[in-house]
């Protein structure tokens, strides 16, 4: 005897799905809208990178500053750099290690050379560019390179100095070529960076350099902080979308990284107002066409 009722797996013939659906639809209306984190000045990475290595803070203080600087360089993902747990821990997403880095030094000629694996660490940390290899980051084709040249001057401050830092550091304390970047070596041994230990860099930069008097509340701030103000640095240095879409690794199609210019660029709508005021009377096509039902 059919009592008209139908198995839950055929609910949604009969309209019982739809309708759930609908009313969760309408709770999300009512969530508030996702609160894009702030972009960080480069005054941030500038200030991790030297409060790690000032007096005698740890090997772990100084591997967090040197991370911040080069993840605001090279517009890297938090996942990329950094691990969940101090103890290495496997994710689909696999971390720079320090056999990742390949470093320059320039010939009399200017051309980059690549400087050998066994390169000693004062030709490291003089080298002139540094490239990071990808294996198996987001959006990455492996084998893909993303390149920084040092900058000049007082370069302490410097992704390649930072990222030279680092892979010296590593090597002189282990002879494994799977090291993550990531990695430091203190009083209680090996240890890797955290994105918690990255997060609270960030925030404690943020509150010594005064975000908040800017508009930039700390709550804000954060890991990501590191990869939007990167790219809407590069944006303020003249460089194209195309070019800011390849350091961060953007798929061609995507348009996401766009977003940090047009929200947290004044200079993105600099004299916008004043050139649409100077627009005089202009004839709308649309109006003048017909109005017939053009399906018939």
């Amino acid at each position: 005897m059919d009592t008209g009722e139908r198995p839950l797996h055929q609910a949604g013939r009969d309209g019982y799905i739809a309708p759930i659906q609908h009313m969760l639809k309408g709770f999300a209306n009512f969530d508030p809208a996702t609160e894009k984190k702030l972009a960080a000045h480069p005054d941030l990475p500038e200030f991790a990178c030297r409060h790690g290595y000032e007096g005698r803070n740890s090997p772990q203080r100084q591997a967090a500053g040197d991370l911040v600087c080069i993840a605001y360089y090279y517009l890297l993902r938090v996942g990329e750099y950094t691990t969940k747990t101090r103890r290495k821990k496997r994710t689909r997403t696999r971390q720079f290690r320090a056999k990742d880095v390949t470093f320059f030094k320039r010939n009399a000629n200017g051309l980059l050379l690549a400087l050998p694996r066994n390169a000693s660490a004062k030709d490291i940390m003089s080298a002139d560019a540094a490239t990071l290899q990808i294996s198996n980051q987001k959006n990455g084709h492996a084998g893909a390179c993303v390149h920084h040249e040092a900058i000049e001057g007082d370069n302490f401050v410097c992704p390649v100095r930072a990222l030279g830092r680092r892979v010296v550091h590593i090597r002189a304390n282990t002879k494994s070529k799977g090291a993550l970047l990531c990695a430091y070596w203190d009083d209680v041994g090996a240890g890797n960076i955290t994105d918690e230990q990255i997060r609270y860099t960030v925030k404690f930069a943020a509150g010594a350099l005064h975000y908040p008097q800017r508009n930039m509340p700390i709550e804000r701030m954060d890991t990501h902080s590191l990869r939007s103000g990167g790219a809407c640095a590069l944006k303020l240095a003249g460089h194209d979308e195309v070019e800011i879409r390849k350091m961060g690794r953007w798929a061609p199609s995507a348009s996401a990284f766009l977003e940090y210019i047009q929200q947290q660029l004044s200079t993105f709508s600099e004299g916008m107002s004043t050139g649409m005021s100077r627009i005089g009377v202009f004839t709308n096509m649309a109006g003048a066409t017909s109005t017939d039902d053009l399906r018939r």
